[in-house]
């Protein structure tokens, strides 16, 4: 995430609903889109209080998952689930994170179609269900990743060739519009695997797996980027992929480092971000995971704990913050369905309550409940995932 909207949510004769508007920029670290919210759920104790969504990448016409989110953190699919995204997927899973968003006015879903180059903008509608609202060029080969700040809209394009960071502004009738001059030229083979804003949409970062570099950028107010000194930055790790700031403290950035060779040998970094994008490593970074495939990062709203899916070792870590960016390792929990093999990104509920993680692989949608640094998987957890998707990035909406 990176950005994120919140809405005064009320439970009302059953029924979840929200009222009020106000806008967070960024595209944070586990924070949750509002969106509007009603309930299919007969049980008017455990109403629907948001959504969530994925971006299946099905091959040909490509689609979006959606199921109402329970307030127990519960799954159901939603009505016409999965829905016409519009361009095409590639039916295979991607290495990114990010692949779909939501507006920061929490209006819209932004997803990639990485089988056409393009973007597709789905309107959320108030009882969850999406409508195609436009699909545009990606600028690019290969989108794998978005981040939304505001009206501003930077996408990843990973192609073997002519990779690139491209921008995009969105009104509000969800229309993007690309921005004049705003792309940022890749080596061919950089392999970019996410791409986020801090909460104030000062710094834009990307992760580049093929090279093992972390490209870092001042925004400038028109939405064009200055790229920090010396960068790209040498990454602490192989394949730096997964990546969020803190959602307390947009200086504090936190990456994954994927492709360390060894069984056991993942790694996660922690840096300072300088008022000029510049990269400073904290304390002892990068902090051992002791699991295999560190991959998806998500952070908790209160930027307390860090949870990293290990798509190797087919489990999560956690680890604690310390004020200053520390890491500290509190141990791992394993993900039940296919051995946790495939398992990759993960999204937390506006709440804090519950972290929902793709299983792409095995089709499904795990839910753990969040206990501070501690997760259990949920009774009712996984839930299946629509036949033929392979699901890449995953939102959560509502409060």
């Amino acid at each position: 995430m990176r950005k994120h909207i919140k809405r005064a949510g009320r439970l009302a004769l059953g029924v979840a609903t929200l009222s009020g508007v106000g806008a967070l920029g960024a595209l944070g670290a586990g924070a949750a889109d509002a969106a509007p919210v009603a309930s299919h759920s007969p049980n008017s104790f455990n109403p629907v209080v948001g959504h969530v969504y994925l971006d299946d990448n099905t091959v040909g016409t490509n689609t979006i998952s959606g199921f109402d989110r329970h307030l127990d953190g519960s799954l159901t699919p939603l009505p016409g689930s999965p829905f016409t995204a519009g361009g095409a997927g590639t039916g295979a899973e991607l290495a990114s994170q990010g692949a779909i968003q939501v507006s920061s006015d929490g209006q819209f879903l932004l997803a990639v179609d990485a089988g056409s180059n393009q973007v597709s903008v789905l309107r959320i509608e108030p009882d969850g269900a999406l409508r195609l609202n436009q699909v545009v060029s990606s600028d690019g080969p290969t989108p794998v990743s978005i981040a939304v700040h505001d009206n501003l809209v930077y996408v990843a394009n990973a192609g073997a060739v002519g990779p690139n960071f491209t921008a995009f502004t969105l009104n509000l009738f969800g229309q993007l519009q690309p921005l004049a001059h705003s792309t940022v030229s890749l080596p061919n083979g950089s392999e970019p695997g996410d791409v986020l804003f801090n909460s104030t949409g000062s710094s834009l970062v990307g992760t580049l797996v093929g090279p093992s570099t972390i490209d870092s950028f001042v925004v400038g107010r028109g939405g064009l980027l200055t790229a920090a000194p010396g960068s790209p930055s040498p990454a602490q790790g192989l394949g730096p992929f997964g990546s969020e700031f803190r959602p307390t403290n947009p200086s504090q950035l936190f990456v994954s480092n994927a492709h360390n060779v060894a069984v056991g040998s993942g790694t996660i970094s922690a840096f300072n971000v300088a008022s000029n994008g510049s990269l400073k490593s904290i304390g002892s970074s990068p902090f051992a995971d002791d699991q295999t495939a560190p991959c998806w990062i998500q952070i908790t709203q209160n930027g307390q704990f860090l949870f990293t899916v290990n798509t190797g070792s087919g489990t999560i870590s956690r680890y604690a913050i310390a004020p200053n960016g520390t890491l500290t390792l509190l141990g791992s929990t394993p993900i039940s369905d296919n051995g946790g093999v495939g398992a990759v990104d993960a999204r937390l509920s506006n709440d804090g309550r519950t972290l929902y993680v793709d299983e792409s692989q095995a089709g499904t949608v795990a839910a753990f409940a969040v206990n501070g640094g501690n997760l259990t998987e949920l009774p009712s957890s996984p839930v299946s995932l629509p036949a033929g998707a392979t699901a890449a990035g995953i939102v959560t909406t509502g409060f």
